[in-house]
């Protein structure tokens, strides 16, 4: 018996042991490896540790090792030694020119870690993969000596899907100094992007020193003002600027190489030219004069494309730029150029005379002559050895055979461009533009351009569509997220909006489609912040706060909020507007909200030991309509359903942002909602909350007609609200339109409310269809 209770004691050890080992070893990488075998045990770094380079690396991935043996002694203390031939308790890095460019093998092993690669990124991402295992003070400036460095073992064969993993800069409308930059450089390595896309200059700024034209920065750079948040004629009257010297540049290409990536610059031609205009006013159509703008969006003042000294100007430029940047493209942007000018300048006008370019149905002359511009500055970088890349708009008016197209315009441009046999970069708007919100909250979050791009909604998206074939698909280089900083005035919003998406990304760029697993990514989530939390990075905490949902339900005459987060942990909620505690009612079920009362504001909190988030806020205002689920004629915008018809009438106004589930959408049709009261009411007042964001395209409604019926009584227009198009620009925001009339009783109320089928003239979109937005529809 004695000896069956020892074997008994010593098994339950064995168990507790494999059980601690279980939990200790944890794998919390980010992009996730696409082959690993987790195995027992662990590799500790001490005094003692060496590292063996084989001697046919070179000297770049013995300055990659060394990188790394400098950063671990700054953190741990430990000193790595260099040997001269592999041992125990060590490094051991071999070239494998059998693997593809950046892929890499690593195995790690109780005595040694052993890695294979063909090029310097190759071993540069398996360090990477052993840094995001050891504990997150790695990537800190502090030395911590009592953390366990070590790591657990483990056998990666890893290569990315996508040999372009970018993400994009915009420095024009929002100056990021050297230092700034270099953090979000830091970022990208740790998640193995390769390819930081610089925009350089703009209608807001150029920050490019040119040594020919010293006016580009002592004038181009600096703006007179900037507009206030999104009031177009609203300025704050303050000087603005800043720029990069070429010694300045040279060092952050530098600094990017020694971290595995390229900088792809871009002087965006022949729009976006304001800065270079004010500098230089002989290169625009009229001369001028002309200033560096204060305002976001797009301006008809473009580079003149009759006149050869645009094209001196623009080479030269070009020629300075590739002696500062050695990439093997080179961005010319080409979007949003308005041809307005061009129709009316007597030298571009000869200069489509000289072309022979004539207007079709494809197309007018000035469009093919923008073809024109895109053509002559590919050549010219072509025979310079570079590459050309472009936004979709240089699909217009002709493509040359070698350019680049990155597609923004969503992904239906980069298909086309695909099929053309272009190469392609797929960036669309949504999901992968990080100026956009992350949060459907607007109401506590940083001021953003617009749009809802949630972390989860960058980690769904594939870059390559269903409809390309396997050989089409063969152009899709790879994918970047886009940073347009008119709303990011500091380096914390910058880092706030790209930080965690930026993880999300990394495994859409990284991981194959089969190796893609969100309950997984969210999982390692944690680690990634303590790595981000290490290096001092503002971050938004979207992930770990109370998300909710709100749906009518007809049935109950009452609003249901559906609450979740980020894992198991409690929920606590109040209706009456007090601060939750964990005294509070705890979420364990969809709450019923009663629509009985004017009005009520549910507050909710998550708990959680390492991470502080906001409180869930959601104020609800009721009336006649609150709880009736409104049906609607014609369907909005798939693009902009959301909740559907249960946005009319589920108690909530919307707030500036379109795209965060409080407005649906049209441009096709009007809004036509019926709503069942249930019952006979006295009505006199309709209420349509709309949305107004002219530069989106989102105007007021034109007009707004009633109708009521009383039982099985047809329905009769009972009152009619014409609103006029606006002469002019007018405030932004958030409205609210009133059709009142005389008191009726009804059962069931229609709402007509018409969009605006042709934008004014004084709007750069002229003639063309505006959208409608519209949420609550509130009946009294």
């Amino acid at each position: 018996m004695k000896k069956l209770n020892r074997y008994l004691a010593l098994l339950a050890t064995v168990l507790a042991l494999i059980s601690c080992q279980s939990e200790e070893n944890r794998y919390d990488l980010i992009p996730y490896p696409n082959h690993i075998e987790q195995m027992p045990g662990r590799f500790a770094f001490d005094n003692h540790t060496q590292i063996f380079v084989s001697p046919e690396c070179g000297d770049e991935i013995t300055g990659v090792l060394k990188q790394f043996a400098g950063q671990l002694q700054k953190t741990s203390g430990l000193e790595l030694k260099w040997a001269e031939k592999e041992g125990k308790n060590g490094i051991v890095v071999k070239l494998n020119p059998e693997l593809a460019d950046e892929a890499y093998n690593l195995h790690i092993g109780k005595n040694n870690i052993e890695i294979a690669a063909a090029t310097p990124n190759g071993v540069r991402f398996a360090l990477q993969t052993v840094k995001q295992l050891l504990p997150a003070a790695v990537y800190g400036d502090t030395l911590v000596t009592d953390a366990n460095w070590s790591v657990p073992c483990a056998t990666i064969d890893d290569a990315p899907r996508f040999g372009y993993r970018g993400l994009h800069l915009d420095v024009a409308r929002h100056f990021f100094s050297i230092a700034e930059v270099k953090r979000i450089l830091n970022v990208m390595a740790v998640h193995k992007l390769n390819t930081l896309h610089w925009h350089l200059t703009d209608d807001q700024g150029w920050r490019i020193e040119i040594k020919k034209y010293p006016r580009l920065t002592e004038v181009g750079s600096m703006r007179s003002k900037t507009m206030i948040a999104k009031e177009w004629d609203n300025y704050d009257n303050t000087p603005y600027g800043g720029f990069y010297t070429q010694d300045e540049l040279r060092d952050i290409v530098k600094y990017a190489a020694d971290l595995g990536i390229t900088i792809i610059p871009e002087i965006d031609l022949p729009g976006h030219m304001m800065a270079a205009l004010a500098s230089y006013p002989e290169l625009g159509c009229t001369g001028g004069p002309y200033e560096v703008s204060g305002q976001w969006g797009i301006r008809d003042d473009v580079l003149c494309a009759g006149k050869d000294k645009t094209f001196d100007f623009i080479e030269n430029v070009l020629l300075e730029v590739m002696d500062i940047f050695p990439s093997k493209y080179i961005h010319i942007g080409g979007d949003e150029c308005p041809k307005l000018r061009w129709e009316k300048c007597p030298a571009c006008q000869a200069r489509i005379k000289a072309l022979g370019l004539k207007d079709d149905e494809h197309g007018t002359a000035e469009h093919y002559l923008q073809g024109y511009v895109t053509e002559r500055v590919e050549k010219f970088l072509n025979d310079h050895g570079r590459e050309m890349i472009g936004w979709d708009e240089i699909m217009e008016g002709g493509l040359s055979t070698h350019a680049t197209v990155m597609s923004w315009r969503g992904v239906s441009n980069g298909v086309e461009a695909a099929k053309q046999g272009h190469d392609v970069i797929m960036t669309p708007t949504s999901p992968l533009y990080f100026d956009y919100y992350q949060s459907r909250d607007t109401q506590s979050e940083p001021l953003a351009i617009g749009g809802y791009n949630p972390v989860d909604l960058v980690y769904k998206f594939n870059p390559v569509p269903d409809e390309l074939t396997e050989e089409e698909a063969k152009h899709i280089l790879g994918t970047q997220a886009n940073v347009w900083t008119e709303y990011m005035p500091t380096n914390e919003q910058l880092e706030y909006m790209i930080m965690p998406r930026i993880a999300a990304l990394s495994e859409v760029q990284w991981d194959q489609l089969e190796n893609k697993d969100y309950n997984r990514f969210l999982n390692h989530i944690g680690h990634i912040l303590e790595i981000y939390n290490a290096m001092g990075l503002n971050y938004a905490k979207h992930l770990f706060e109370v998300e909710g949902e709100y749906m009518v339900d007809e049935s109950k005459g009452c609003i249901v909020a559906t609450l979740r987060t980020q894992g198991d942990a409690p929920i606590y909620y109040t209706l009456d507007g007090t601060e939750p505690t964990t005294a509070s009612t705890r979420y364990t079920e969809p709450i019923e909200i009663s629509t009985d009362t004017d009005t009520c504001t549910l507050k909710a909190i998550v708990v959680r030991d390492q991470v502080k988030t906001r409180t869930l806020v959601r104020p609800f205002s009721f009336n006649k309509a609150t709880g009736h689920l409104a049906e609607l004629k014609d369907a909005p915008s798939p693009k902009y359903t959301f909740g559907g018809a249960s946005v009319l009438t589920d108690g909530i106004h919307g707030d500036f942002n379109y795209s965060n589930g409080c407005w649906l959408g049209f441009i096709d049709t009007p809004l036509d909602a019926t709503i069942d009261l249930g019952e006979t009411q006295e009505v006199s007042r309709v209420k349509v909350g709309s949305l107004v964001q002219y530069s989106e395209y989102i105007f007021p409604p034109t007009k707004i007609t009633v109708y009521a019926a009383d039982g099985e009584n047809p329905m009769t227009e009972i009152g009619k609200l014409d609103i006029p198009v606006a002469p002019k620009q007018d405030a932004d925001g958030v409205r609210e339109y009133t059709c009142e009339f005389p008191s009726v009783p009804a059962s069931k109320i229609r709402v007509v409310v018409n969009t605006t089928d042709k934008i004014p003239d004084w709007h750069g979109a002229r003639g063309e269809k505006g959208w409608l937005f519209v949420d609550e529809i509130s009946i009294n």
